[in-house]
């Protein structure tokens, strides 16, 4: 293959792989530390049948959903698409900067996993024949709900730009990566720098968001799919800006406590 149609196919799949990877790789350790709450208080046959029930139904929503995008007019779905992008973006991008600039606190996975247990400790007592329906109950829906997120990005960023094979490919990667992560270390993944993977997926989908949103109202962008490279480089240095910003507003009222 020539190198430059090598260097094309890899402009236009790997943002989809990175975006659907580190989404993926956020709610996937969110939904590991209820996971494994629930396998240490309730046991670990329910929580994992919970948890392979909830993935069964995450993979049919791709496996569904993904042709059905593909009939719809090109530019339509990039419109609609694109500005469904922008808003799930700046709401990941707005709360990473809050959190970047002390105005709310980081995610805390140990403190979600005591909170979890404690929970579960207060939830009744455990089946004893059949599996606990509280177990599957709460492993199922964490899985899901944490991988609704991660099926809209995959089907969002694959259907617009016809990359869901390396989308699919990065939510998988980073599912894979997690449970293995959680086989090994048997406990929440406190070490993972969730706010900083949360900025980069805002700036991430918020340049697709944006990409797509030309598309769909025709604007030819120069270089085609490499100006999102210049888009993301733009988000990042306005965020990190807001950010500082954001930080320097809030030292005067806490200093005057």
């Amino acid at each position: 293959m020539p190198v430059a149609a090598t260097l094309h196919t890899w402009t236009h799949s790997a943002p989809s792989f990175l975006a659907a990877f580190l989404a993926s790789l956020v709610e996937f350790v969110e939904a590991l530390t209820i996971v494994l709450a629930v396998g240490i208080v309730r046991g670990w046959r329910p929580a994992l049948v919970g948890t392979a029930a909830g993935t069964v139904i995450l993979a049919a929503m791709i496996v569904l959903l993904g042709p059905l995008l593909g009939q719809i007019r090109i530019e339509i779905l990039q419109l609609v698409v694109g500005f469904l992008l922008l808003l799930f973006g700046m709401r990941w991008l707005r709360k990473a900067i809050l959190r970047a600039a002390g105005i709310i606190p980081l995610h805390d996975e140990i403190a979600a996993f005591s909170s979890e247990v404690i929970q579960l400790r207060s939830a009744g007592p455990m089946a004893a024949i059949m599996l606990d329906p509280i177990a599957v109950g709460t492993t199922f829906k964490a899985v899901v709900l944490e991988g609704t997120e991660v099926v809209f990005i995959v089907l969002a960023v694959g259907a617009a730009g016809n990359t869901l094979i390396p989308g699919s490919v990065g939510a998988a990667a980073a599912g894979v990566l997690v449970i293995a992560l959680g086989i090994v270390l048997h406990r929440p993944l406190s070490r993972v720098p969730e706010n900083a993977i949360k900025f980069a997926v805002g700036i991430l989908i918020s340049g697709f968001g944006i990409f797509w949103v030309g598309e769909g109202l025709g604007f030819e962008w120069p270089g085609r799919d490499s100006a999102l490279i210049p888009m993301f480089a733009l988000l990042l240095t306005t965020s990190l800006v807001g950010a500082q910003l954001a930080r320097r507003a809030t030292v005067p009222s806490g200093a005057n406590k």
